[in-house]
């Protein structure tokens, strides 16, 4: 039987409108079981330390358990490739960093494409650099060190959690920007760099301050520069990199992202309770208190940012030629 043009449109209008009322139902029943955030790095590091601090906010806001599972190696990629085969449901979410838009050019045979794959959902911070040098380091300045990596080269050892790593190619940038040369050591972690830094066995790293702050605050190791353009008010006597190195700027920042397709409504719930956290005094200051900045951003200006980070990034690599472990 023909339907009367005006109940045809009416019912077609109907369909149209239904997808869009499944994804608003599905926002505003999220989360109804557990959610897990996959971290692809060890207990202790940057991303883990943010991850644990926002799911710990999640939880107490929508009445599940966000639970953070450390899922370390490949530099991230184990733990991206883990969340991009994942059911789009939000229920399987992923601790995204500045190492991945790295490792989007590094490795050249990954089964994922980060851009993607990964849907930006939320960022939460940014975090500043510090180049720092064992308390034995004779160098007190940016221009002492220099001047003695250009009378030593090769004979300074620059410690990172790893090739690949923003700790690694902000040292690469810096070498490219001061004509100096170092010895890369990578570790596997951060926490195991650092100590062999205390230590003496290697001279220099260019670390987040969300993993070094307290060491420096504590007389273990000594900051020579910040690599963000304006000093930190946790490390307010540390100058910027800038000031000795013209146009230098390099810095960490930890989000949170989700397989693509996952519902847009369960996205922007989640962006809105990011936003949320930073209007609340006391998730602001825990979050000071790691030496990083809050970093707010909506999914689509998040996904602009990391495209940006991308190219950045991906020109070091070729310039430095630095290949994959």
């Amino acid at each position: 039987m023909k339907l009367p043009r005006r109940q045809f449109f009416r019912q077609l209008a109907g369909a149209a409108v239904l997808p869009a009322a499944v994804r608003i139902a599905r926002a505003e029943s999220y989360p109804s079981r557990p959610v897990r955030i996959i971290v692809g790095f060890q207990a202790g590091t940057a991303s883990d330390i943010i991850a644990r601090l926002i799911a710990q906010w999640f939880s107490d806001r929508l009445g599940q358990q966000f639970v953070v599972e450390n899922r370390p190696g490949a530099a991230g990629n184990a733990a991206a490739e883990m969340v991009v085969r994942a059911i789009p449901d939000g229920y399987t979410l992923l601790t995204i960093a500045a190492v991945h838009s790295i490792s989007a050019t590094l490795y050249e045979n990954l089964n994922f494409n980060f851009a993607r794959d990964i849907a930006p959902v939320a960022s939460i911070i940014r975090t500043p650099l510090v180049m720092e040098v064992s308390p034995s380091f004779g160098a007190a300045t940016v221009p002492d060190f220099i001047a003695y990596a250009k009378a030593n080269p090769g004979k300074i050892n620059m410690a990172s959690p790893g090739t690949g790593t923003i700790q690694h190619t902000a040292g690469e940038l810096f070498q490219m920007m001061t004509g100096t040369k170092m010895i890369h050591v990578p570790y596997r972690g951060a926490p195991p760099a650092l100590m062999d830094l205390i230590g003496g066995r290697v001279q220099v790293m260019f670390d987040v301050t969300v993993s070094s702050i307290e060491f420096i605050k504590a007389g273990k190791l000594r900051p020579l520069a910040v690599t963000t353009t304006m000093r930190l008010s946790e490390l307010p006597q540390v100058p910027v990199m800038a000031d000795f190195v013209p146009g230098y700027e390099a810095s960490g920042w930890i989000g949170i992202g989700a397989p693509k397709n996952t519902p847009a409504g369960i996205v922007e719930k989640l962006n809105q309770e990011v936003g949320a956290a930073f209007a609340d005094p006391n998730f602001k200051t825990r979050l000071a208190e790691t030496g990083g900045l809050a970093f707010a951003n909506s999914p689509a200006e998040f996904r602009k940012f990391i495209a940006e980070e991308v190219d950045k990034w991906g020109k070091v690599i070729h310039t430095a030629n630095i290949k994959p472990e």
